[in-house]
């Protein structure tokens, strides 16, 4: 019996040249629509779908392959007597190669201002059902969903005049891969287009790879670097590395939570960050002074670390990044001087992120993977509620340079590991007390990193004082307003501490736990 296969493809790379290949070797070609004038265009012999269902195309299209014809083709098991009988008393011929890949749908989604209508034709029906079909048969069909494997099947055909079992396999595995890929897009574009739940009772992520990593957080650990599929405006994921090496998974997760509190700024500020961690936060009227801040807020802990800026990087803040070992770099541009200082370090991985200051698009989820599950929650993209719901709870108010210090303080410790605190002045980060497991050693952490600069700071504290000692040590070290979220059944008693040492206290009513 000859060997047939059905092609019908709406991404064309490399179709013409592997259906000539088959058509060499003797196998007859089936196909539909475009892809069929495709292929005769280039001289491929080509028998339509219609002349082997009997039917015509119909609906516009809409109905093409759905018919005995072809999926009894593809779908009689060989070594099944009983379903060869039935083939031949039906006078269906087998089918033995699907090449399938689908409608456009995810281009389409993404295309600006689409509109519903146009995204729901371009939802695939008979393609899935046929790539289906082929991959629960995959014994005796070879199913092809990526121009990628074209070549590889062509090999194995010239080679053995078969496809081996195991690339059989490996094909229907990804067939599987690639449609639940595509039914999880179109559910979660018509539930957002329904105003359907943010958390419906079956969560399906569907990510793209974007590259294989060289190791996880460890070199004992495999790891490989994903993207959703609708770009995230500011994300590292659009980020166009200029120069060094490949990111590593700690690069990404902490280039990530740099660029997270960089997106709290609207003044020119650098941030640099440390195991996910703030290290150095400053702003300021130009790039260097911030570069500066952020550098003098800490120059040990900034070493290895990685810088994020959300203005151009210019040749004196070049040499200033250089005079020490930085692991990355991104900003939203560089001068031609700055780049060429930059890349005097054969190491240093700069990106460059256009977009890096965008704001966040509403209903962005985030995602923590725990043992057998998954916590899924609203990305905390909020600051405060409202500045004027800010309250001032002490008899003294903060000074109006405070209140400025205050929010920045707020933006710091917004985005430190909890238990977390943040002390700055004049828009420069000091002592920064990240992940202690209570909340007066980080107190305590951030006035001893803060030094001899911490008489006249602020204080940012992620959650509300349980007892009055961070008053006290934040009193004695010299430290003049504190904000804090507030709602401690012992909030009384911080108050009074403010209080007796002269100190101004705001309450936010939010807080900002990050774990």
């Amino acid at each position: 019996m000859n060997k047939r296969a059905i092609i019908s493809v709406s991404d064309k790379t490399g179709i013409v040249d592997f259906a000539r290949g088959l058509n060499d070797m003797g196998i007859e070609i089936i196909s539909t629509g475009g892809t069929a004038e495709v292929l005769a265009e280039a001289g491929i012999p080509v028998t339509g779908v219609s002349s082997v269902t009997g039917f015509p195309e119909c609906l516009d299209g809409r109905v093409k392959t759905l018919h005995p014809a072809i999926h009894a083709g593809v779908l009689a098991v060989r070594s099944n007597d009983e379903h060869m009988k039935q083939l031949e008393e039906l006078g269906i011929s087998t089918i033995d190669f699907v090449v399938i890949n689908l409608y456009p749908f995810k281009q389409t989604i993404l295309k600006a201002d689409v509109e519903l209508q146009e995204a729901i034709e371009n939802i695939d029906i008979g393609g899935p059902t046929l790539l289906r079909a082929a991959a629960k048969n995959f014994q005796d069909v070879t199913v092809i969903v990526d121009p990628a494997d074209y070549d590889v099947v062509l090999g194995e055909i010239k080679r053995n005049r078969e496809v081996s079992y195991n690339t059989k396999f490996r094909l229907a595995a990804k067939v599987f891969e690639h449609t639940a890929h595509y039914d999880a897009l179109i559910a979660e574009y018509l539930r957002k287009q329904s105003d359907g739940p943010i958390f419906p009772d079956v969560l399906t992520l569907t990510y793209e790879k974007i590259q294989d990593l060289r190791y996880g957080e460890n070199p004992h650990q495999q790891a490989v670097f994903y993207k959703e599929v609708a770009a995230v405006p500011g994300s590292l994921v659009g980020a166009r590395q200029l120069h060094g090496k490949e990111l590593s998974f700690n690069n990404i997760n902490d280039t990530n939570g740099a660029l997270d509190l960089l997106r709290e700024f609207d003044e020119p500020t650098v941030v640099a960050v440390k195991h996910a961690n703030p290290c150095g936060v400053g702003s300021a009227s130009s790039i260097y002074d911030a570069y500066m801040k952020a550098y003098e807020a800490d120059p040990v802990s900034i070493f290895g670390g990685i810088v994020v800026a959300n203005r151009e990087i210019d040749a004196a803040t070049a040499e200033e990044i250089n005079k020490i070992f930085v692991e990355i770099v991104v900003a939203p541009s560089y001068t031609q001087e700055a780049l060429e200082i930059l890349k005097r370090k054969k190491n240093i991985r700069i990106l460059l992120l256009e977009d890096i200051a965008s704001r966040l698009p509403a209903g962005l989820l985030d995602a923590k993977k725990v043992l057998g599950g998954l916590l899924v929650q609203e990305i905390d993209s909020q600051l405060l509620p409202d500045m004027s719901q800010l309250k001032v709870v002490t008899e003294k108010s903060p000074t109006q340079e405070e209140m400025e210090d205050l929010i920045f303080a707020w933006k710091v410790v917004k985005h430190t590991k909890s238990n977390g605190i943040a002390i700055a002045k004049n828009k420069q980060s000091l002592g920064i007390g990240p992940g202690q497991v209570n909340r007066i050693w980080a107190v305590e952490h951030a006035i001893q990193r803060s030094k001899d600069k911490v008489k006249g700071a602020v204080l940012a504290s992620d959650a509300f004082f349980p007892f009055p000692d961070c008053v006290e040590a934040a009193a004695k070290a010299g430290i003049t307003a504190i904000i804090q979220p507030g709602g401690s059944i012992r909030d009384q008693e911080s108050i009074d501490a403010c209080n007796r040492y002269g100190i101004s206290m705001i309450f936010t009513g939010m807080r900002h736990f990050k774990h």
